[in-house]
């Protein structure tokens, strides 16, 4: 068979649609990972995706609809709770456990009485499923167990010659299978993670919960009620290790641990880790997305003996890319940080503090960066030194005068960075020292809260990144309460700190502190007993 990889266009779209109407097969981009499609409602046409793929029939497949209207076709009930959901996720990278109709065959849905639905966002998917008049079925379009193709290129090294058409619809958004939502039960259940977190799906419905097979292997007899949770999958050639903590702990992990003919998948700042292939930050968890399933694959064209990979931190928009790869891995996993290490950021005025406070009432330890720093300008005689080189008009007195030196550096952009650039090694070797103290004492359980946490690097240290959010009014009028303050000098401060947009896109999580006390340290509670 010849396989044409086309772009989308009107016509491709047309072409596309009569193939699927027609009962063929065709690789379709959406915004999660491409889809090799077929009629859902067809049961010979779904059969020619397992034998395409090689999946095992008791997978099941997810079928993609157009329009909120298709979503009674195919379900027998859709309870308010999602079409909630659907209001708030669709289209996007959502998938809702239903009860299915009769009219879905047994094939698709692997038999079982549920089927997953999800509404594409990628506007190219939902004109091929219009123009092919039927809901599709479209697991990813790649060879079953392999990593999940991000671009056309992926789709065509496993299904050239196997299919039709391949539709190009350029790099996928997000790089990662939808996340999976079981409807059925009482509390909505996550049986797979993805772009939408337990975090979202909890503030649209008030409560969602993690299913246990999300952080681990199937046990014998256990059946698969979504894909991606019964095989091992996702994964390179090479045997895959999964190194998981503290990026800094996977690191040195990972050195003690390389021989020859080994390669690394690392954060880009661990690039000097022998052989990496470095596709992303740590402190970008979309990236890391993005990135993962094509870095899996570049190895394939190597002579690899073991993969050492750095995960991702598995939590809130983390847990997907962290997913993936322990099953790439088949759970061969390395733990690298003893306990839990929540650094917790935000802008003055959001928060942080009463999140500090929360953590300490469920047994977190707590150590404050601004404590820390204030006091190394007391205690720290190499720091003092340094500084007193640097700004020496902060030493008019022979003293360090705090007030002069903030001045100096908030006049001056370049002194502000030469400072944190002489600070901010010391505040978290500080960090790190107090941390070996608390678990030699037995505490394992701690909260870093660091208003520059990312900027300092000390997010390394961490085991999960939590950014406290506050509407701007309502932050302005704390930082004037606080620090005494009119309420114009509350707003500059803020002004000169990063918007939200900032902490979205780098924290793990992020919490909105609305000013309901007790709503906002139930919030914070809740999330740190996850971790």
């Amino acid at each position: 068979m010849n396989t044409e990889l086309l772009p989308v266009s009107p016509e491709t779209v047309r072409k596309a649609g009569a193939l699927l109407a027609g009962g063929a097969l065709c690789a379709i981009p959406t915004e999660t990972v491409y889809g090799l499609a077929a009629n859902a409602l067809d049961a010979r046409a779904v059969a020619r995706i397992f034998e395409a793929k090689g999946r095992p029939q008791d997978n099941p497949l997810i079928v993609h609809i157009a329009r909120i209207e298709q979503l009674g076709d195919v379900c027998e009930s859709v309870p308010d709770a999602a079409l909630a959901l659907a209001d708030r996720f669709w289209p996007g990278p959502l998938t809702m456990l239903l009860p299915k109709s009769a009219v879905v065959p047994d094939i698709t849905t692997a038999e079982l009485a549920t089927v997953g639905v999800r509404m594409p966002s990628h506007e190219g998917a939902r004109a091929i499923i219009e123009a092919a008049g039927v809901p599709l079925a479209a697991p990813s379009a790649n060879a079953s167990g392999r990593p999940s193709p991000t671009t056309a290129e992926h789709v065509l090294e496993d299904m050239d010659g196997k299919i039709p058409l391949i539709v190009d619809g350029g790099p996928c958004t997000f790089g990662m299978e939808s996340t999976v939502v079981d409807m059925t039960s009482a509390v909505p259940r996550i049986l797979r993670p993805g772009a939408i977190t337990l975090e979202m799906i909890e503030d649209a419905l008030g409560q969602a919960e993690l299913d246990a097979g999300v952080a681990r292997a199937l046990r014998e007899g256990e059946v698969a009620r979504s894909p991606g949770m019964k095989y091992r999958h996702y994964a390179p050639h090479a045997p895959v290790v999964c190194f998981e903590g503290a990026p800094e702990d996977t690191a040195n992990a990972i050195r003690a641990a390389w021989r020859e003919g080994d390669r690394v998948l690392s954060f880009f700042e661990y690039w000097d880790l022998p052989n990496a292939y470095s596709y992303a930050e740590s402190c970008d968890p979309e990236g890391v997305g993005r990135g993962l399933f094509a870095a899996l694959r570049s190895f394939d064209g190597q002579v690899v003996a073991r993969i050492l990979a750095q995960c991702p931190r598995a939590v809130g928009r983390g847990a997907a890319s962290a997913n993936r790869l322990r099953r790439a891995a088949a759970f061969d996993c390395v733990s690298c940080t003893e306990g839990a290490v929540v650094g917790v950021t935000g802008r003055t005025g959001s928060g942080k503090s009463a999140f500090a406070v929360a953590a300490q009432g469920l047994g977190f330890a707590v150590l404050d960066a601004d404590v820390i720093y204030k006091t190394l300008l007391q205690t720290d005689e190499n720091l003092l030194h340094a500084l007193r080189a640097r700004f020496p008009a902060a030493f008019a007195s022979g003293a360090l005068d705090r007030g002069a030196l903030a001045r100096i550096v908030f006049a001056d952009e370049t002194a502000r960075l030469k400072l944190n650039a002489m600070t901010h090694p010391a505040v978290a070797a500080e960090m790190q020292r107090r941390m070996t103290e608390l678990r030699a004492e037995g505490q394992t359980r701690i909260v870093l809260d660091v208003p520059l946490l990312f900027e300092s690097g000390i997010d390394r240290l961490c085991t999960a990144t939590v950014g406290v959010l506050a509407p701007h009014e309502t932050s302005v009028a704390r930082v004037a309460a606080r620090d005494g303050i009119d309420e114009n000098a509350a707003r500059a401060r803020l002004a000169a700190q990063p918007d939200d947009a900032f902490y979205l896109k780098r924290c793990d999580v992020t919490l909105q502190n609305r000013g309901d006390a007790d709503a906002f340290r139930a919030n914070a509670q809740r999330l740190l007993a996850r971790l």
